[in-house]
C-alpha cells in the first residue's frame, strides 16, 4: 500500500484575517485588530510609552512622524498623520472633521485590511485612532513592520529589483488599487526579494483604468528620476519594469504611455 504524500511545507504562518474592533476614547475612537491586540487605548499612539518601555524608537524622514516600536504584536511602525504642501505651514497635523468614517486613519486601516484579505503585499494594520477637537481631528496609524526591508529608493541600483517591482505593481492595478503617492520611498524590498507597497493614506479602490494606472507609473518614474536613476524612454531598467508589469497582467496601454 503506497504511503500518503505529506503535505507541502509552507514557511508562512497560517493566515489570520484582520478582526476589526472599535473602542471609544475620551476624545475620539480607536479601530484595532483584535486578532493581534487584546485591547487598545490612546497610549498605543504615544511614542513616549514605547520609549519608556525600552523599545527601539527611530524617527524617519518625510512629512509624517514615524517611529519603529515593539510590543505584544511584535515589531510595528507608528505614524502620526501630518499635512503636506503650503497648508502645513498653518496647520501641521489637523484635518477637517467630516465624520468618523472619513478620518484618514480609519480609511487607511480599512483599506489595508481589505488588501491583506486579497493577499497583496502590504503591512498588516494593527490600530488606527483619531482625536477630535471641535471641527478638526488628529490621527495616528499603527501597522506591522515589514522585516529586513529597504526602500526602492535605496536599492534601485540593483537591476534585479526592477522587474519584481513592475510585477508587483501589476497585481495591485489588476485589483483596482490606487496609491495616492506611489514613489520609490513607498516601495519596499525585503531580504527575500519580495516587494511591498506601504503608505496608503488617501488610497482607494477604483475600477481598473489605463489612465490612472499610467499616472501611478509616471509618479514612480518621476521619483526615481529625482533620485538620479536612469528612467528615460530607452532605459533598460525602466523598460524591464514595464515589461514585467505587462507580463504580470498590468494594462499594456498604461505601460506604453509610461514608457514615453
Amino acid at each position: 500500500m503506497p504511503h500518503a504524500r505529506p503535505p507541502s511545507a509552507d514557511p508562512r504562518p497560517a493566515f489570520v484575517p484582520v478582526a476589526p474592533a472599535r473602542v471609544e476614547t475620551a476624545d475620539g475612537a480607536i479601530l484595532f485588530d483584535a486578532a493581534r491586540l487584546a485591547q487598545a487605548d490612546a497610549t498605543l499612539f504615544d511614542p513616549r510609552r514605547w520609549d519608556r518601555a525600552g523599545a527601539p524608537v527611530a524617527t524617519r524622514g518625510g512629512r509624517g512622524a514615524v517611529w519603529r516600536i515593539s510590543g505584544e504584536f511584535g515589531d510595528g511602525v507608528l505614524r502620526h498623520y501630518r499635512r503636506g504642501g503650503l497648508v502645513a505651514r498653518l496647520v501641521r497635523d489637523r484635518y477637517p472633521w467630516h465624520g468618523e468614517d472619513a478620518t484618514r486613519s480609519f480609511r487607511e486601516f480599512r483599506l489595508l485590511a481589505n488588501l491583506v484579505e486579497r493577499d497583496l503585499p502590504v503591512p498588516r494594520p494593527l490600530a488606527a485612532g483619531y482625536r477630535r477637537a471641535g471641527l478638526t481631528y488628529r490621527a495616528d496609524l499603527l501597522t506591522e513592520l515589514v522585516p529586513d526591508a529597504r526602500t526602492f529608493a535605496e536599492t534601485f541600483a540593483d537591476a534585479a529589483s526592477w522587474p519584481a517591482v513592475g510585477g508587483t505593481l501589476a497585481r495591485f492595478h489588476r485589483d483596482g488599487v490606487w496609491h495616492a503617492d506611489l514613489n520609490a520611498h513607498n516601495v519596499l524590498i525585503d531580504a527575500r526579494g519580495t516587494v511591498w507597497i506601504i503608505d496608503f493614506d488617501r488610497g482607494r479602490l477604483r475600477a481598473p483604468d489605463a489612465a490612472w494606472q499610467q499616472t501611478n507609473l509616471l509618479r514612480l518614474r518621476r521619483s526615481l528620476h529625482k533620485l538620479g536613476a536612469e528612467v528615460d524612454g530607452g532605459s533598460a531598467r525602466w523598460t524591464a519594469l514595464l515589461g514585467a508589469y505587462v507580463d504580470a497582467g498590468g494594462d499594456a496601454t498604461a505601460a506604453e504611455g509610461a514608457a514615453r
